[in-house]
């Protein structure tokens, strides 16, 4: 079953066109991690399957939702019931404890009951591991533990597709380790991802597909196999220079 698909999509930021008619399908379950140089378009592919960036050309289906340049309010909320997104940076609300952070949206716009809210909250909690961190505030956090409740936060809306964005790019490798180790995780449950990351080995890893960007398009793809035996010069010099 697929669950994004991207059709002859291009995106311009002035006159810099930064996707030039990608085409892309993945599917349910399937972990695909997007690598490439700065620049190279992946985080602007990422962000228009969640209309967070909106196309000038083509079209994108994203669980079941189809839409181009344009699309209704009512469908962009739709869309974003069912995808889950997760930033380099937290986003947290600081005057929230952990549990009302996680609870907000479930709340607001799920309409779920606050006893019900709170179940949740502590079941997502115990999946990236921070149980004990229910009435902490952010600032109470470290980085790492910061990042997986945010997390936690889009799996609470019960997403079916989760998005991650250079999640770990401002943290330390052990707090690194501790956010890859929640992702690796939710890839063991099954859960649908895609992921744009510098971490070749956790792509490696975890990823069923590897999509390498290059000046706006999809250069080269392939299993994992593709890190250790890359086909295009454009690909090896990415991986040499240990990016």
């Amino acid at each position: 079953m697929e669950i994004v698909r991207l059709n002859n999509v291009n995106k311009w930021f002035g006159k810099n066109h930064v996707l030039k008619g990608v085409d892309l399908s993945i599917q349910k379950g399937e972990i695909v991690a997007l690598i490439g140089q700065s620049g190279s378009g992946k985080s602007t592919a990422l962000r228009c399957m969640d209309h967070l960036e909106i196309i000038d050309e083509g079209e994108i289906t994203v669980c079941g939702h189809t839409f181009g340049p344009g699309i209704s309010r009512k469908e962009l909320k739709s869309l974003r019931l069912d995808v889950g997104i997760v930033f380099q940076s937290y986003n947290l609300f600081p005057h929230l404890t952990v549990e009302q952070n996680i609870t907000l949206a479930p709340r607001s716009v799920r309409k779920t009951p606050k006893a019900e809210a709170k179940k949740i909250a502590a079941a997502v909690l115990a999946q990236v591991g921070l149980s004990d961190k229910l009435d902490f505030y952010p600032e109470q956090l470290s980085g790492g533990q910061q990042q997986r409740v945010a997390i936690a936060r889009s799996l609470a809306m019960d997403p079916k597709l989760m998005l991650f964005d250079e999640v770990t790019s401002a943290l330390d490798p052990q707090l690194t380790g501790e956010v890859l180790r929640v992702i690796e995780k939710l890839a063991a449950g099954g859960m649908t991802m895609v992921l744009v990351t510098h971490e070749m080995a956790f792509a490696m890893k975890v990823a069923h597909r590897v999509i390498f960007m290059h000046q706006g398009k999809i250069h080269e793809q392939g299993g994992a196999d593709i890190l250790r035996h890359p086909q295009t010069p454009e690909l090896r010099d990415f991986i040499s220079n240990g990016l």
